[in-house]
């Protein structure tokens, strides 16, 4: 009963939606309409005399100009490409179990199996048309489809013409971390939307409305010529306008295909959704922990991960173990996981990852020497002991453009090389720069002049700081934090542009870099930019860590929670985080200082820089 309920309301929204449609096409018309009949009156001697053969003409060419106007309109929302969610395909082929598994649960549900099956690197699932022309001709005999969408059609003529089943997209962080019996529950109301999706007024109506939204971007770019403007800015503000008119009712109408899908799935697998939906939020905290504690510093080294999917189980089994509240997920682990329904589990692995970097941070489309991929057998050496080096080498640049001398210390033979001793001395000494006629620090002038800060704005600065707060610690930290955020902002802005998708047809899966523009990269970034005090603590951080590193035997590592960490006879040092704000905050060295020589760490002796 709940089925049938939402279905009509979704009809009964959907027809609404074209009736906008069919009032706009009768605007289009009504001159076009009225001018027939003046000429027609005309013709026939009824209608002469006085001013109607003016008029006549008159409400012709405002016809003829109205008709004009609205083909132009239709072939733009016909041609407009629709936005299409970057995914990667699966073959059936690559993923027979899979198919299977889906056509199955079509078939429990009575209602028509999706088209495909596509991966998104996201924590969500859904259904997608891609039937839309602008997306390319559909491939007769080689595309891969689920077996069961026969019968739609009846012979080659009416193929083309007959409605495909929207495409399947599926979280690719659910097939690692799910059960097969769990994944099933889940998609167990996403897959039941197919059967609205068939109905012929909800599909003429999701047509219409993604037709005028894809409309609406096309004219929202620049053009060129003031001509070409002028145009797109009259067909963007009449389909915003009739877009505006729909957006109501489909609304209503998606609602009563979501109300109608959730009621005809309640029946499958009710009692195992529960439990599969608390899996869904663990997955979702797993992944946005991995993405912004361990793939973000892999990406801004140049590399990408190509296993994250992998390296959510080993975060959330690693979150099971220190959470009292995960403990029983621990034991599903010995389940049959979802990704075993993967041919080359490895090999989609690998192409999701590589579409999260180009989604979240904007990177290259294809691997090379500046953006190679790491397993994360090798992240500790290639992306961790290489951030913390690069970094502490940035820091000691900053210093060297600032004018900071090395420690002279005629008891070391290895004065002025790149020490933590620097950091440490510049960090904590006396509040005594020198200053120019203005009596400003000629070391904080030079900074704020490097970023374009006026002499005037300095005032303001030192009240607020550059993030909105209150300055802490010297002015030879702020200055600090001043050359290290532009030294950053000049590395990004000489960095190579990122590349467009590859145009090979190779049989390996990978995204769809046909259906999005680059020039929107990244589409969800993860972080704002660092400020200048996170960008001082994060390389006060690593040249620590390097000096721990050269001096007192520690290494590098992973965590799968918390992403870089110092290792320190193999067990993880938790507490430098606060001791470095300590010193970056308040210029307070002695529990760094502390903590150094309960280490046996050397800040005078050079370190090993990239």
């Amino acid at each position: 009963m709940g089925v049938e309920v939402g279905a009509q309301a979704a009809r009964s929204r959907a027809l609404a939606v074209l009736r906008i449609r069919s009032r706009a096409l009768a605007v289009a018309l009504l001159p076009a309409a009225v001018a027939v009949v003046l000429l027609v009156g005309g013709s026939t001697g009824h209608i002469t005399g006085g001013s109607w053969p003016v008029t006549r003409w008159i409400v012709t060419v405002l016809a003829a100009l109205v008709l004009l106007a609205a083909a132009g309109i239709a072939l733009v929302v016909a041609r407009a490409r629709p936005a299409v969610s970057p995914t990667v395909p699966i073959a059936e082929a690559s993923a027979p179990d899979l198919y299977r598994l889906v056509r199955d649960l079509a078939d429990r549900l009575d209602v028509p199996p999706p088209s495909a099956i596509a991966l998104t690197p996201d924590c969500d699932s859904w259904l997608e048309d891609r039937t839309h022309p602008a997306h390319g001709p559909p491939p007769p005999e080689h595309r891969d489809e689920i077996a069961g969408a026969r019968g739609v059609g009846g012979g080659a003529g009416r193929s083309r013409r007959a409605p495909a089943a929207p495409v399947l997209v599926i979280g690719s962080p659910f097939l690692w971390w799910m059960r097969v019996g769990e994944l099933r529950a889940v998609l167990a109301p996403v897959v039941a939307g197919t059967g609205p999706s068939a109905h012929p007024d909800i599909a003429a109506a999701r047509r219409f409305v993604r037709g005028l939204d894809a409309a609406v971007a096309v004219t929202s770019e620049p053009a060129r010529g003031p001509l070409v403007r002028t145009v797109l800015a009259g067909v963007g503000w009449v389909t915003r306008l009739l877009l505006r008119s729909c957006r109501g009712h489909a609304a209503e109408m998606e609602r009563g295909v979501a109300a109608a899908a959730a009621e005809r799935a309640q029946a499958v697998d009710y009692g195992l959704r529960i439990v599969a939906q608390e899996q869904v939020g663990l997955a979702y905290a797993g992944w946005d922990r991995l993405l912004t504690r361990v793939a973000l510093p892999a990406w801004r080294m140049g590399r990408w991960p190509s296993r994250l999917d992998a390296g959510v189980v080993a975060a959330l089994t690693e979150l099971s173990r220190r959470d009292r509240l995960a403990e029983g997920f621990a034991s599903r682990l010995g389940e049959r996981p979802a990704c075993d329904l993967l041919e080359e589990p490895g090999s989609v692995d690998e192409a999701a990852s590589l579409l999260a970097a180009r989604l979240f941070h904007g990177g290259p489309a294809e691997p090379g020497p500046d953006w190679a991929p790491v397993d994360w057998q090798e992240y500790p050496d290639e992306v961790v002991d290489r951030t913390w080096r690069t970094e502490a080498a940035r820091l000691h640049r900053v210093l060297d453009a600032l004018g900071v001398r090395h420690p002279t210390d005629p008891t070391q033979p290895d004065q002025g090389g790149p020490t933590l001793a620097r950091v440490l001395d510049h960090l904590t000494a006396p509040a005594t720069p020198a200053t120019d006629d203005a009596g400003l620090s000629i070391d904080r002038r030079e900074a704020y002049e490097e970023r374009g800060t006026g002499v005037n704005e300095v005032e303001v600065e030192e009240e607020v700081g550059e993030d909105g707060e209150p300055v802490l610690g010297s002015e030879r930290t702020a200055a600090l934090a001043a050359g290290l955020s532009a030294e950053l902002a000049r590395e990004e802005a000489a960095a190579p542009a990122v590349a467009s998708g590859p145009s090979g047809g190779a049989e390996q899966p990978g995204p769809d870099w046909s259906f999005w523009d680059d020039g929107m990269l990244p589409l969800f970034p993860l972080q704002p930019p660092r400020s200048g005090r996170e960008l001082l603590a994060d390389h006060v951080t690593a040249m620590v860590c390097c000096a721990a590193m050269d001096t007192a035997g520690a290494a590098p590592g992973l965590d799968w929670l918390d992403g870089p960490a110092l290792l320190v006879d193999g067990v993880r040092a938790a507490d430098l985080g606060p001791r470095i704000l300590t010193l970056v905050e308040d210029g307070d060295p002695e529990p760094l200082r502390d903590w150094l020589r309960h280490l046996g760490v050397r800040p005078e002796k050079p370190v090993r820089l990239v």
